[in-house]
């Protein structure tokens, strides 16, 4: 009685949405350890629903195209505004900062609506996986931004904030960038999961961020710089 399709197909897109909601309240409590790992797990989930969903043979037309719709719905959120969020908490503020956001957010859900529009056509004429990405694929930013949380442990707080600006300007560009990208084999997927968890354990066991940090009381540097 209720409109929506209800199966296992969507259950991992689901859980990715929730997880990066709980994620951006850390952010929003200081907590960044946890909405790093919280953006992780997001991606790891995302990787693997849609392995999941084609694992059910018998899926309707109606089905499928809904199923290309929750996840670009879900993809805004988990991968367009969560990281956005968590970048502004970090201290991406002032004139370039809240550029930076922007753009990044814009450049996401062009590259999301981009993807609805090849993939409902594709569903048309084929049943089976696409090969390629066209430009950089939104879920890289959880592999991306764990990453670039590493640099913390080297740099200074003002120079660290201005990679996260220079990371938000750059795969924003790299969404709308008309590319081919050959989709990881599970060998390469198996190491960028295995390279991300580490960098989320490094996170969470020696960054110099506190899991209860608090930022009502933080200096924006880069609102300060750029002011």
């Amino acid at each position: 009685m209720m409109i929506g399709f209800y199966d296992y197909t969507v259950v991992l897109t689901y859980i990715s949405l929730a997880v990066s909601v709980f994620g951006m309240t850390q952010a929003i409590e200081g907590r960044f350890r946890t909405a790093i790992a919280c953006l992780a797990i997001s991606g790891l989930c995302d990787m693997f629903d849609g392995k999941i969903a084609r694992t059910k043979k018998d899926r309707t037309y109606d089905e499928k195209l809904f199923g290309v719709q929750i996840d670009s719905l879900c993809d805004v959120i988990c991968f367009g505004a969560f990281p956005v969020i968590l970048c502004y908490v970090l201290g991406v503020k002032g004139v370039i900062g809240e550029v930076a956001i922007a753009y990044y957010s814009v450049c996401s859900v062009i590259r999301l609506g981009f993807f609805n529009v090849l993939e409902t056509s594709r569903q048309v004429q084929e049943d089976n996986a696409n090969k390629f990405y066209y430009g950089l694929p939104i879920t890289s930013i959880t592999i991306i931004l764990p990453l670039i949380f590493l640099f913390n442990f080297i740099l200074a707080e003002n120079i660290f904030k201005w990679i996260l600006v220079g990371t938000l300007f750059c795969v924003g560009t790299l969404f709308i960038t008309n590319f081919r990208l050959k989709k990881p084999s599970n060998k390469q997927l198996c190491f960028w999961v295995i390279l991300v968890a580490c960098s989320v354990a490094m996170i969470l066991f020696f960054s110099k961020y506190p899991i209860t940090h608090t930022i009502e009381h933080e200096e924006p540097l880069i609102e300060k710089i750029l002011d």
